[in-house]
């Protein structure tokens, strides 16, 4: 769908800020409205879309079951009723003990604010911490929506650029990005969009040399850790830190879109650390934050199922056959790829400079790729591979074309 601002009358008819909201509206859900329109005029069969993060597998049976369960167990007053803005009590504990056994964390109830969805958390932690003007730093690549977020509490999102080729933050050059008006600073691991797992050495070094900014300019600067791929890791021997165990102004947002394929549901959890700086404070503005930015809760009838499948997770062979499918049938015709060790998406760089225009040239091959400068980074494209291994399939050969085309221009 494409939307044309007009003015009527002379009169503004929309806010200025949304004005350039619009106009710059998410790449990938463009994307995603593009591939519907191409799957209409072309068959959904022809149409390879990889543009967006939806996931393409089933919930696992025990979502069914546990919502079958709440709706014939519990009182239909109390399921679909309102609770306290920060989630219904029990349900926090059942994620805070979920978290204990995990991560040998220390949390309680008290630690846990049911969120909708890991974006809603993120909203909610910056309305209830950012001031007009503080900072908020990223690395790139991000993911493009950090900057409507940091927009909406009219702070300025500072991007600490790539550090090619790993895509693992470099804590010398993050160093020289932390000022008197960092506030926040947003960890995404397993990463959005190359796949990339910060090890713990990369955690402790980031956090070092926040203490040490702390210590330098007399503030509280906090870290958001942006966790909804968190379980989606396909090796045993890769590991993702729990953040609150190595720096203690830490809220880590979880979502369960991806480890339980639930993306419409809209249901998350903001988790602080025992030790994060003004802790009773921070939660109440948390709670009411979640009201007054018009969740109210965190939707009632998924966060009683949730209680009943905090440790379940999706298959996770499903994606790791799609990744190497993808993965090893790319790299093998020439393109360079970064292989990822977690979350569903592949990191190309793209075989002309202009990713935009790659992105272009796929499309005549119905290929659906997302540029690298939507994630603050160019010369790349993402593919979501949490999609049918059919679809795989049906477009490696319209890569290597793609790729021959490239080579002859």
């Amino acid at each position: 769908m494409i939307v044309t601002i007009t003015n009527e009358g002379g009169r503004n008819m929309i806010a200025e800020k949304m004005k350039e909201l619009v106009a710059n509206s998410s790449v990938i859900r463009k994307m995603f409205e593009e591939g519907k329109n191409l799957s209409e005029k072309y068959g959904a069969e022809n149409v390879c879309d990889f543009s967006l993060g939806n996931p393409n597998l089933a919930a696992p049976d025990g979502i069914k079951n546990a919502i079958k369960s709440v709706i014939e167990e519990e009182d239909a007053v109390f399921v679909h009723g309102y609770m306290n803005n920060s989630g219904y009590e029990d349900v926090r504990k059942a994620v805070a003990d979920s978290l204990n056994r995990r991560f040998g964390t220390e949390f309680g109830a008290e630690n846990i604010v049911m969120t909708v969805g890991a974006a809603g958390g993120m909203n909610v932690a910056m309305k209830s911490l950012i001031n007009p003007g503080d900072e908020i730093v990223a690395f790139a690549p991000f993911f493009g929506e950090y900057r409507c977020y940091a927009s909406n509490v009219n702070a300025n999102l500072v991007i600490v650029p790539a550090n090619e080729p790993s895509f693992l933050p470099d804590a010398e050059v993050f160093a020289k990005y932390i000022t008197p008006k960092t506030k926040m600073v947003i960890i995404n691991s397993p990463n959005n969009p190359t796949g990339v797992v910060y090890p713990e050495s990369t955690i402790i070094a980031l956090a070092d040399v926040l203490r040490e900014k702390q210590k330098e300019y007399g503030t509280e600067i906090y870290i958001f850790a942006d966790e909804p791929y968190r379980e989606l890791v396909y090796d045993d021997t890769v590991k993702v830190p729990f953040l609150t165990k190595y720096y203690d102004n830490t809220l880590v947002g979880y979502s369960w879109s991806k480890s339980l394929s639930l993306p419409g549901e809209r249901i998350g959890y903001i988790a602080v650390s025992n030790k994060i700086a003004n802790f009773e404070d921070l939660t109440s503005a948390l709670n009411v934050a979640t009201r007054i930015l018009g969740f109210v809760n965190a939707p009632s009838l998924i966060q009683r199922v949730i209680a009943r499948c905090v440790d379940d997770v999706a298959d996770l062979e499903f994606y790791r056959k799609n990744r190497d499918m993808l993965y090893n049938g790319l790299s093998e015709m020439g393109y360079d790829c970064v292989k990822p060790d977690g979350a569903f998406y592949l990191w190309i760089k793209t075989p002309i400079e202009d990713d935009s225009e790659f992105a272009e040239m796929a499309k005549k091959y119905l290929l659906l790729t997302v540029p690298g400068s939507a994630f603050g980074c160019k010369g790349y494209i993402r593919l979501s591979y949490c999609v049918s291994p059919k679809m795989i399939e049906t477009s490696l050969p319209k890569f290597k074309t793609l790729l021959e085309e490239v080579k002859n221009m």
